[in-house]
């Protein structure tokens, strides 16, 4: 599927060069910002953000987020500097890196909670995050150089690393295995997710096919494949459960399906990949094949803009609890959430999707 028309590609590189746009806000039931911008159809939408506790009321109303949360106490109930996400049964997850630990926006309850931990499952410099189906929490710990491990409660039950052996940036699951990037010794960790064992690794420094430098986020493809976002070497690189190179995305520039800072990247169902710059301040869109679709954000200070984003996340299970910020006509096949280190959208919101009826004036299209 083609969504980049040549309209869109005419405006495309403007928006990789960081020029920012006149932004909406978004409340339940309104219009909002659409990308592509008309005339092509639009496919993605901004729903909504969220940066404090004050984000995770019922309805949006001061009033009832006063009666709720104590009014001025939110003042310090929000989260400081994000890097990674997850979301689970109804609850996002944002890990401060300032904070030393993980918040939790509970959208499904309407509440808010900080965890730090303690003890062997005290934060020190904590960057990204994955939960398992039955609600287990891996963190990685770049200061501690170790994988910490929280139960569904939020209650510590293991450090996974042995001294010397990797600088954590980032974790994946699959099945029983977890794929850690390593950003101190290039590689990747592939280690049974009960115990820690090494089970093996690939990977190694240089900028080669399969090589790395600076390996900083990982996702796992609806096949089973690894993507890896090689930072410093500009690029996405493709591998198998196994660890066998497949195949290189992207280079360095500003030009079409370039990149100058790439972070964080998603894989969608239909192998459709999502790749955070945080150079451009963008998220770039790109085909199975690697062919470039699309591209969505833009810096600024206004609601849904970007500020330094580091970690996008697809996500199929929650939908239903975003529907009631999808315009009129719009219905959303699945979740877009991007992080954002400054401004006020630390986690920002999106929904994939289409629209079934003309959306006439309620669509606001970004350029």
């Amino acid at each position: 599927m083609k969504l980049l028309s040549a309209y869109a590609c005419a405006i495309l590189l403007l928006a990789i060069s960081g020029c920012a746009t006149t932004s909406v806000s978004q409340t339940p039931g309104e219009g909002g910002i659409f990308y592509p911008p008309a005339p092509n159809p639009p496919r993605i939408q901004f729903l909504t953000k969220f940066s404090s506790a004050y984000d995770v009321s019922a309805d949006g109303s001061s009033g009832l987020r006063d009666f709720v949360f104590g009014g001025e106490e939110l003042e310090e109930q929000a989260i400081n500097k994000p890097y990674g996400l997850a979301i689970h049964d109804g609850a996002i997850f944002a890990v401060d890196t300032r904070g030393s630990g993980y918040v939790i926006f509970d959208v499904a309850a309407g509440k808010w909670r900080a965890v730090q931990g303690s003890g062997g499952g005290a934060m020190k410099k904590p960057l990204n995050i994955a939960i398992d189906d039955d609600g287990t929490r891996y963190v990685t710990d770049s200061d501690r150089k170790a994988v910490l491990v929280f139960d569904r409660n939020d209650r510590f039950r293991l450090a996974i690393g042995e001294p010397g052996q990797f600088k954590p940036s980032d974790v994946a699951i699959a099945g029983d295995h977890l794929y850690v990037s390593d950003v101190l010794h290039q590689k990747i960790h592939v280690l049974d997710k009960r115990s820690g064992e090494t089970l093996f690794t690939f990977g190694e420094t240089g900028s080669g096919p399969g090589q790395m430098a600076h390996p900083t986020n990982l996702t796992i493809g609806p096949d089973g494949t690894i993507y890896v976002t090689d930072t410093s070497n500009f690029r996405i690189q493709h591998f198998t459960a196994e660890g066998e190179f497949i195949r290189q995305i992207g280079s360095v520039g500003t030009g079409y399906g370039q990149f100058a800072r790439p972070k964080g990247i998603a894989v969608d169902q239909e192998g459709r990949i999502y790749v955070v710059d945080a150079a451009f301040q963008n998220v770039q869109l790109f085909a199975d094949d690697g062919a470039l679709l699309m591209f969505f954000g833009q810096p600024g200070k206004k609601r849904g803009d970007f500020n330094l984003p580091t970690v996008v996340k697809v996500d199929y299970d929650n939908v239903e609890y975003f529907r009631k910020y999808a315009a009129p006509g719009f219905e959303i096949e699945y979740l877009v959430l991007v992080a954002n280190q400054f401004g006020l959208n630390k986690v920002v919101v999106f929904g994939f999707g289409s629209a079934t009826t003309d959306l006439g004036d309620v669509r606001e299209g970004r350029r």
